[in-house]
């Protein structure tokens, strides 16, 4: 049995590995904000099976969802393997397979354009931008720097992520706004999206500028972030064309399964579809 304590250079070394191993930005960031929960809550106690699952219930005594829950075992368990404490890994949650999304974090068409219109009476340029880049083709938020003078100019980017590189096409219209946009701001090349100082904009700056507009625009914060944006370009993409391959590779999904969680009816979406069944007489 393993014995062992977590000191702050393991999960650092685990940090520079998740690294080398290309994982997105935003991944590496929340293993180490999980690690360093559960750092804090071992107060330097060993690392062994028996805690790890005590940590587990830890999770589930406080009220965190069973997802959740092993999204956070995801992040242990990996650092586990990386340090070679195959015996303290502790075992997942069993989950029943989603059958239905939850309709109040969904974003709407009509939501969605209330944020735009929100973002321009702000003059808000660049979000309203950077909105309707995300929503009209489908890219992660930490993908938006892949959006350049030059790829603008070509109507393609090639993203790179995950060890992967797919094509991503934009709209002509959307071009069109673009270069507009980089020549007011003087932009000639690289990046579009950059502030005030010329650096390229993160994730947080446009997930908080989102926050800021939200109740002007009368939507909920709970819906308003910019993966939502990511889920109604899928929703609305499904829709016109029916075809959940072509729509995983445009996302970059390498499993359909997960392309389908985005995919999922709500509840009443589903009854509406039983009633069209006319098998009640």
């Amino acid at each position: 049995m393993t014995n062992s304590t977590l000191t702050q250079s393991h999960i650092a070394a685990y940090a520079r590995f998740l690294v080398s191993e290309e994982r997105a930005a935003a991944t590496v960031e929340k293993y180490l904000r999980d690690l360093e929960a559960f750092a804090a809550w071992l107060a330097g106690r060993e690392v062994t099976r028996e805690t790890a699952a005590q940590w587990k219930n830890h999770l589930l005594e406080n009220g965190h969802a069973p997802s959740t829950v092993n999204a956070k075992l995801s992040a242990i368990n990996g650092l586990f393997r990386f340090m070679g404490w195959e015996d303290c890994r502790v075992k997942f949650l069993k989950l029943q397979k989603r059958v239905f999304r939850d309709a109040s974090r969904d974003l709407t068409q009509t939501e969605y354009r209330r944020l735009l219109e929100a973002a321009s009476r702000r003059c808000m340029e660049w979000l309203e931008l950077v909105m309707e880049t995300i929503c009209a083709t489908g890219i992660r938020v930490s993908e938006v720097q892949y959006i350049t003078v030059e790829a603008a100019r070509s109507g393609r980017a090639e993203v790179s992520l995950k060890g992967k590189i797919r094509t991503i096409l934009f709209p002509k219209k959307l071009c069109r706004k673009l270069l507009k946009y980089a020549e007011n701001k003087k932009i000639a090349s690289g990046e579009i999206f950059r502030s005030k100082d010329g650096i390229p904009l993160s994730r947080y700056q446009i997930w908080k500028a989102m926050k800021s507009i939200c109740k002007e625009a009368g939507v909920e914060a709970s819906k308003t972030f910019p993966h939502n944006l990511r889920h109604l370009f899928a929703i609305t993409f499904y829709q016109a064309s029916r075809d959940i391959v072509k729509l995983a590779n445009v996302l970059g999904h390498s499993s359909i399964e997960t392309t389908r969680i985005y995919l999922l009816t709500t509840d009443e979406e589903h009854v509406q579809q039983l009633e069209q069944l006319g098998l009640v007489s």
